[in-house]
């Protein structure tokens, strides 16, 4: 993907966002966030999601959590005080549980209700390179609040044509957002997922895609994989499940080609085990 991006600040902030289910956006965030700390950049996976899957993925249980953004987001403890340690060198998650649903009742009557998460993650910026935020599957509050502190967004898109109409929906979304609010947020990319290069329709819609969006679809595809689909239930991402799986090298390539448009280093410069060294953050 031929693209040249120009970000203010120190962290990278990508909102992992498609209005439909289903696409691979949970797997996304999960994996790619692994890879871009096993080349050593520092990474930071925000989950606003009420399903908490990014969070159960990470081997932490939602409803063990005594605080989680929810809590962050409406401002009864700070982003510090959530924060939890991935078990992975360099990698760091604020977790999320059922209560964030309640947030989109009760941000509504807020004052500057869309730029809550953004006031959030300001005091992380200068302390990581990338912030990744998992947004629920829908277009709400919360995902606005995603996209408003975000710098880009990445969109993972199945092949099939309601994803492809999700796509064009987003940016419109986008579009809105810049009019409205302001915003300065651009999509970095499209990401194929759940591709079987033995489907005629699966080859068909990614070229349609590349044709439609030219220079917005990431050269990497992600295949339909079972060692992706199987490790969240694990608690784990594909690198510690089964670093071997066709899954696995492709989100090192989506890492590498996402450091690659930044202008940064795609060589590791931490050891493996520093990699898998879990961090005790009690």
């Amino acid at each position: 993907m031929a693209l040249e991006v120009d970000i203010l600040g120190v962290a990278k902030i990508i909102a992992i966002a498609n209005q439909k289910g289903g696409t691979g956006k949970t797997t996304t965030a999960l994996n790619l966030g692994v890879y871009l700390a096993i080349m050593g950049k520092k990474v930071l996976l925000v989950d606003i999601d009420p399903q908490g899957n990014a969070t159960q993925g990470l081997g932490i249980k939602p409803e063990n959590l005594a605080t989680h953004v929810y809590h962050a987001l409406m401002g009864k403890v700070s982003g510090a005080d959530i924060k939890r340690s991935s078990g992975i060198f360099g990698y760091d998650l604020l977790p999320a549980a059922a209560d964030l649903a309640g947030a989109t009742v009760e941000l509504v009557d807020l004052p500057e209700r869309e730029f809550k998460l953004k006031s959030l993650l300001e005091s992380f910026v200068d302390e990581y390179d990338y912030i990744l935020i998992d947004c629920p599957p829908s277009l709400g509050l919360l995902t606005i609040n995603g996209f408003v502190a975000a710098n880009e967004i990445l969109v993972p898109v199945q092949c099939e044509f309601f994803s492809i109409q999700g796509l064009n929906q987003l940016m419109g979304t986008i579009s809105l957002m810049k009019d409205n609010l302001g915003t300065d947020i651009n999509i970095l990319g499209a990401l194929i997922t759940l591709y079987d290069k033995r489907s005629a329709t699966h080859r068909n819609i990614a070229k349609d895609l590349r044709r439609n969006f030219d220079g917005r679809v990431f050269d990497t595809i992600i295949p339909r994989n079972s060692a992706l689909a199987s490790a969240p239930a694990k608690g784990q991402t594909i690198f510690q499940t089964d670093p071997e799986s066709q899954g696995a090298a492709a989100y090192k390539q989506l890492a590498e080609e996402i450091v690659r448009i930044h202008g940064g280093i795609e060589n590791p410069i931490v050891s493996t085990e520093e990699i898998e060294g879990t961090i005790d953050t009690d």
